[in-house]
């Protein structure tokens, strides 16, 4: 097939901002979360704040079509701020090193004492470096503060980086961004987020959100897939194949997301192929251009992000973005005992189990491992092991 008929379209024009007007006079209130069952996730997905979260995905991904990491956007004095607002909290990092833990391949328990240092100084960063009253201040380092991962269960996953994505939203909805922003806001923003939770996936061990991953895409995040195969979307000589090629990697893995990250889980699992360690990427990679991965990816994001209860029922809903009438109310939070086992197990409805773990987060699981439980190394730390024991590479299968 000539390599011509490979090629994607030119990047569709599109509307600049597809979402619901922000409020004319918001208010603020703490966020908490409302989907704890089947009939709050429909409620939900028929909702309003549905259509602006998804929405918001779509138009960010507008925004970087054909654009590579170091394209000359407009940066803006909030963006900015936001900006080293994310510095603050890579400082951080080094005045809270890893525990020496041996080959464990586990979450590192120095991790608790970083996440409880963002917590005490979050809203006070939000209202002096961003200018936000103390009811914003509240509401938006709730979104920021649950960006990072889990305390309890030393874990990160894509529904941390989903309040990454309403922490920025929330600017959106006070107006204190706008679409000239939305280039920025991933080239220049997201980029910098996915930079920092790469250093903590390294530094802390995080553990996959889940038992293995709630489509399989990648063990921890699924927004770098989607912008960045916006920014490839009609690269003239990348194919969604060069994937498996080191020399475009090697070259092109700082210039766009999406092959940024596949040098990054090349850098940490590196006993087998993409092919086995990653099969649902090594199967995108036979699509026939970007344009299509990028369709696929946003669709996908719908449905496998917020769609799944287990992702969506640690979701958050504030002022500014709102629950609907009818869906659950969160149960205070009981105080906790540090001899308390970190899981509890109770009888919920239909049968489902309900389980509670020691920061008081309600989970109902229908299958033990959907949400959390079952815990599964972390890459980073499994690469260690195996360097430390010089375990031999394990050699690819030889049949196609």
């Amino acid at each position: 097939m000539p390599i011509s008929a490979n090629r994607a379209p030119p990047a569709p024009v599109l509307p600049a901002d597809t979402c619901p007007p922000p409020p004319e006079n918001p208010t603020y209130k703490l966020p908490t979360r409302r989907i704890l069952s089947k009939e709050d996730l429909e409620l939900f997905a028929a909702s309003p704040t549905h259509t602006l979260v998804f929405n918001f995905v779509n138009d960010l991904n507008t925004a970087v079509l054909n654009r590579k990491n170091s394209y000359e956007c407009a940066v803006s004095d909030v963006v900015n701020k936001m900006s080293l607002l994310l510095d603050e909290v890579l400082k951080l990092l080094e005045q809270h090193p890893p525990e020496d833990i041996g080959l464990s391949r586990f979450g590192n328990k120095a991790f608790q004492g970083y996440y409880d240092d963002i917590w005490q100084h979050a809203q006070g960063w939000h209202k002096e470096m961003l200018g936000l009253s103390d009811e914003q201040a509240e509401e938006f380092a709730r979104y920021f503060c649950e960006s990072w991962g889990n305390r309890t269960r030393i874990d990160y996953g894509s529904g941390h980086e989903l309040n990454f994505l309403c922490w920025i939203l929330c600017f959106r909805q006070v107006r204190m961004v706008g679409v000239d922003d939305y280039p920025a806001l991933v080239l220049k923003l997201f980029t910098k987020y996915l930079t920092i939770m790469r250093h903590l996936q390294t530094t802390y061990y995080l553990e996959p959100a889940g038992s293995h991953g709630v489509w399989g895409l990648d063990d921890y995040q699924f927004l770098p897939f989607v912008f960045g195969s916006a920014q490839l979307y009609s690269h003239p000589h990348i194919r969604p194949k060069s994937i498996h090629s080191e020399d475009i990697l090697e070259e092109y893995s700082k210039d766009y997301i999406y092959l940024g990250c596949i040098a990054f889980i090349n850098s940490i699992k590196t006993t087998a192929d993409l092919r086995w360690h990653s099969p649902m990427l090594d199967d995108v990679s036979g699509a026939k251009n970007w344009g299509k991965i990028n369709g696929g990816m946003i669709k996908m994001y719908a449905k496998e992000v917020l769609g799944k209860l287990p992702v969506m029922q640690h979701f958050l809903f504030g002022g500014l973005i709102p629950a609907v009438d009818g869906m659950s109310e969160e149960r205070e939070e009981a105080e906790k005992d540090p001899k308390e086992p970190e899981v509890r197990i109770i009888d919920g409805p239909e049968g489902k189990r309900v389980v509670i773990d020691r920061d008081g987060m309600t989970h109902v699981h229908s299958t033990w491992g959907e949400c959390c439980g079952i815990k599964v190394p972390s890459a980073a730390g499994a690469r260690l092991q195996e360097e430390s024991t010089r375990l031999r590479r394990v050699p690819r299968i030889p049949f196609d």
